[in-house]
């Protein structure tokens, strides 16, 4: 279905990868071998994970950054799947003898994963299309934190033009990071705002980082919620919502590109993230990375019924 032109534009920027899912009783000891119950293969990374949300939620999406050489399958397969979900992939960029990233991920009843990837040293030179093209019409951009080394001076054009950028943070940063200061909202997971602070408490630690960048930050924990800093440096939680999880690949990602979409719409940050961890329960209680995202109804209906 066609989404009205008033539906936010919101570019993301990342490296797609395709998915091999494979459910386990439990991950396999060193040197030995293990039955998988069900094999998947979808299309993931963690920007191509929000947007794919995004554009179930209701967003016009639009997607750039670097995928393997034209003549390999694993990126013809992502693009299928991206033009399925109605993701603009006109930006994406082609690298010439390159390979898309493939990861293998294992699935435990439990819901928790364990994953091993492959990423192309090489996707990192790439040059990304015109920022007046790229920001057209844009209402909010969306990146990797491992992107920053090619779309810097893009967030930094953003950032002038008055376009949140939010960067969902999956790996320790460092203080350096230029990203620190060109975001205006910083997602981290409980584990990278520690490391990245040096710090074993996630509110300490946003309160160190607060001291180098004036960018939101919140750190994600699963089912213990959203602790984060609102305006007058005080800590703030947004609890998660309790469900039967059985799958938590992309979990983190569904409520980056939720998250996002609200802001895009216009939304504070309260509400953002309320409707961003309804996001995300809802993709932990079925299978399947990005590609399990919510539809926007199924969000609303579920917020509906809570308290």
């Amino acid at each position: 279905m066609a989404l009205p032109a008033t539906a936010p534009r919101i570019l993301c920027i990342g490296i797609p990868v395709r998915d091999l899912t494979f459910r386990v009783e439990g991950v396999p000891a060193r040197g030995s071998k293990a039955n998988a119950s069900h094999l998947a293969e979808i299309c993931g990374g963690n920007a191509l994970n929000a947007a794919i949300a995004m554009a179930r939620l209701g967003g016009r999406v639009a997607f750039a950054g670097p995928m393997g050489d034209a003549r390999e399958t694993s990126s013809e397969f992502i693009l299928a799947q991206m033009a399925q979900e109605g993701i603009d992939t006109t930006q994406i960029v082609r690298m010439p003898g390159l390979t898309t990233p493939v990861s293998a991920i294992m699935i435990e009843p439990s819901g928790e994963r364990t994953l091993t990837i492959y990423r192309d040293p090489g996707l990192w030179t790439v040059k990304l299309p015109d920022a007046d093209k790229l920001l057209a019409d844009c209402q909010a951009v969306l990146i990797e934190s491992r992107c920053g080394t090619f779309c810097i001076d893009l967030c930094t054009e953003a950032r002038r033009r008055g376009i949140p950028v939010i960067v969902g943070v999956d790996r320790a940063m460092s203080l350096q990071d230029e990203l620190l200061t060109a975001a205006s909202h910083l997602l981290f997971a409980s584990e990278q705002v520690q490391e990245t602070a040096g710090i074993t408490e996630d509110g300490e630690a946003l309160k160190r980082l607060s001291a180098l960048t004036p960018a939101f930050l919140a750190a994600t924990r699963g089912p213990l919620g959203t602790i984060w800093l609102n305006e007058a440096g005080e800590l703030e939680e947004t609890a998660a919502f309790p469900v039967q999880a059985v799958d938590t690949l992309g979990a983190g990602d569904v409520f980056h590109g939720a998250f996002a979409l609200r802001l895009a719409e216009g939304k504070g940050v309260r509400e953002a993230l309320r409707f961003a961890a309804a996001a995300a329960a809802l993709k932990c209680t079925r299978h399947g990375g990005g590609p399990a995202a919510p539809q926007r109804i199924e969000v609303e209906e579920f917020l509906r019924s809570q308290p």
